[in-house]
């Protein structure tokens, strides 16, 4: 379903985020993107959510370039994919409710719908007796929540988490990660970039280890 060929990030002071990278990852699979800090992790997954653009090879997603495709053509291409950023992205001055709602207004759902499917989105992550709060009286650990349930929102093919356990307690990381393996067991392919190893103990999915923007492993 993604698969790189030849993949390098080169950023415009020189530095190589990534370096020829080769990898498939099959629909519905469950992948682990491990590192050191600036190994790479976030910016493979920038580059399959097309919010980067390759120096270098190709990336498909389905048999299709996205390396190649039009600005215009992007917004379609992320109606495939939910993104779970490291530093939340959430807007404060909307309440749980409209910043779950935000990505079905961008994408231009219908009006008719769109209240149903961001009710069952929070209903999955267990705030929907929040939907009318303020993102700020949230806990560290709701905000992740949230976080999810505006991903998974238009109901994407993969879900894409870039450090979802960070600064969260070992009960609250679980919690979430509990979230994503319920999300995989449905056929949502998952990936998940952590440097946290006590995740990985005993874990039955594949591990991609970047060192210095190259797979070691």
């Amino acid at each position: 379903m993604i698969q790189f060929k030849h993949v390098s990030k080169r950023f415009p002071d020189g530095y190589f985020a990534l370096n020829n990278i080769d990898l498939n990852i099959a629909a519905g699979e469950m992948v682990y993107v491990t590192g050191h800090s600036g190994a790479g992790k976030s910016t493979l997954l920038k580059l399959i959510a097309a919010i980067e653009r390759p120096t270098a090879g190709s990336i498909s997603i389905s048999g299709q370039n996205i390396a190649q495709l039009k600005p215009g053509i992007v917004p379609f291409l992320r109606r495939k994919i939910g993104f779970v950023f490291q530093d939340h992205k959430l807007l404060f001055d909307r309440n749980v409710f409209d910043n779950v709602l935000l990505p079905l207004q961008i994408s231009g759902f219908d009006n008719r719908v769109v209240a149903s499917r961001v009710r069952a989105a929070l209903d999955k992550v267990g705030l929907l007796k929040k939907e009318k709060v303020m993102p700020i009286t949230l806990s560290g650990g709701e905000r992740q929540r949230l976080c999810i349930a505006r991903a998974v929102v238009h109901r994407p093919s993969i879900l894409i988490a870039d450090e979802p356990t960070g600064n969260l307690d070992i009960a609250y990381a679980r919690d979430i990660m509990a979230m994503f393996y319920a999300f995989h067991q449905v056929g949502v392919t998952v990936l998940i970039a952590t440097h946290d190893v006590a995740l990985l103990e005993d874990t039955r999915h594949r591990i991609l280890s970047l060192q210095q923007g190259k797979l070691a492993a």
